[in-house]
């Protein structure tokens, strides 16, 4: 589809001539009268077809005053709010290009927007959802119900397994861009930090740019306690344990993994076991540094790999728990401590381990009492 302001223009050999307001383009092409603006019909005498659509030479192109919500955005993340459905790669073009203007002035990718610039817009083609379907009528699920905390500044958005925070690498909807589709009147929506894609759990998205700001100090700062819950295999017998290994991202095979590497940048986990089985181990996984993949590389470190991890994993012990419903990597944001980025109050969340994690879990459960249970009877 094509972004509101945009027209197409057939000729009378029905080729297309893309609309860019210029005139001269128009009466060359078009071979009509130069107009502001046209409105023709469908006509189809003799057996042709002509359709004709309307046509503005000034249409093309949109100027936006920044907001408060957009102040102190660099232009390209202004951009990508803006065009929803715009690849990143095509809105850096536009920057590369010089087709942006910030008052008047060829948008500098540096230089952060101010509170009422007017920023210049050329055309751009977006995609969109094929006409008669609602936006979101191919996502499996609406998201809007795994919301578990909300105010006015804040969201907590306890995120299912399997999907991404965010669109791209073959993802064509992420968490970010399915909420803004649900919810078209928010005026600004932004993560705050990120999950895998196959980790469930708590995710806290701003609902203002204040509390963006805000909650990304006490990030840098350290002061947003995190706790995760990890199944892996193997019997934890060490008792709570601080992993403090660097970590390094490296690519094998076209892939990007992270992997330890005492040069790279400093990374640190503390791991308290929860409930043993034989085999296997819950662990609470407290983070004391945001690396990407950290929990997962360092069980991985530890020779205690987290059961369902495709790339981190251990794939011989993970294939035969598949039979019992195990089919994607038990990791679960469990819980979050925070102030709260407007009041500064002490906010706790916490999200419950999903079905399918509880579901394994309570297989472990059953298979131990029963080894109890042969045990006593031997005993007797």
């Amino acid at each position: 589809m094509w972004a509101p302001g945009l027209s197409r223009v057939y000729h009378q050999r029905r080729k297309l001539v893309q609309c860019h307001g210029d005139a001269e383009l128009l009466r060359a092409r078009d071979n009509r009268p130069a107009a502001a603006s046209a409105r023709c019909r469908g006509d189809r005498s003799h057996g042709t077809e002509r359709v004709l659509m309307e046509a503005s030479e000034k249409a093309a192109v949109r100027v936006e005053i920044v907001d408060e919500s957009s102040a102190n955005q660099r232009p390209d993340n202004y951009l990508t709010k803006l065009l929803k459905g715009v690849p990143k790669s095509h809105v850096y073009r536009l920057l590369r290009r010089g087709e942006v203007r910030v008052n008047g002035q060829r948008a500098q990718p540096e230089r952060r927007l101010e509170l009422d610039d007017r920023v210049r817009i050329p055309p751009v083609r977006t995609t969109g959802p094929r006409p008669g379907r609602p936006a979101d009528a191919e996502e499996p699920q609406r998201l809007g119900q795994h919301v578990c905390y909300e105010d006015d500044w804040l969201l907590a958005l306890d995120k299912p397994s399997g999907w991404a925070v965010h669109g791209g690498s073959g993802v064509s909807r992420g968490v970010i861009e399915q909420l803004r589709a649900e919810r078209p009147q928010a005026r600004f929506l932004e993560l705050v930090h990120r999950l895998d894609r196959d980790t469930s759990g708590l995710l806290l998205l701003a609902k203002r740019r204040s509390a963006l700001t805000a909650l990304h100090a006490d990030l840098r700062e350290g002061r947003v306690t995190k706790h995760y819950r990890a199944l892996v295999h193997g019997r934890w017998r060490r008792g709570t344990r601080r992993i403090d290994v660097a970590l390094q991202q490296a690519t094998a095979s076209g892939e990007k993994r992270m992997q330890v590497d005492a040069a790279g940048m400093s990374a640190a986990t503390v791991f308290t076991p929860v409930t043993l089985w034989p085999g296997f181990s819950l662990l609470d996984a407290l983070l004391l540094t945001g690396r990407t993949h950290q929990i997962r590389v360092h069980l991985q470190h530890a020779g205690f790999p987290i059961v369902g991890d495709d790339k981190y994993g251990d794939p011989e012990r993970d294939r035969p728990l598949k039979r019992l419903g195990v089919r994607r990597l038990l990791l679960h944001a469990w819980s979050l401590e925070l102030r709260h980025p407007h009041t500064g109050e002490p906010l706790a969340l916490s999200a419950p381990l999903p079905p399918d994690f509880e579901s394994f879990i309570a297989q472990l459960d059953a298979r131990a009492e029963e080894q109890r249970a042969l045990r006593a009877g031997d005993g007797d």
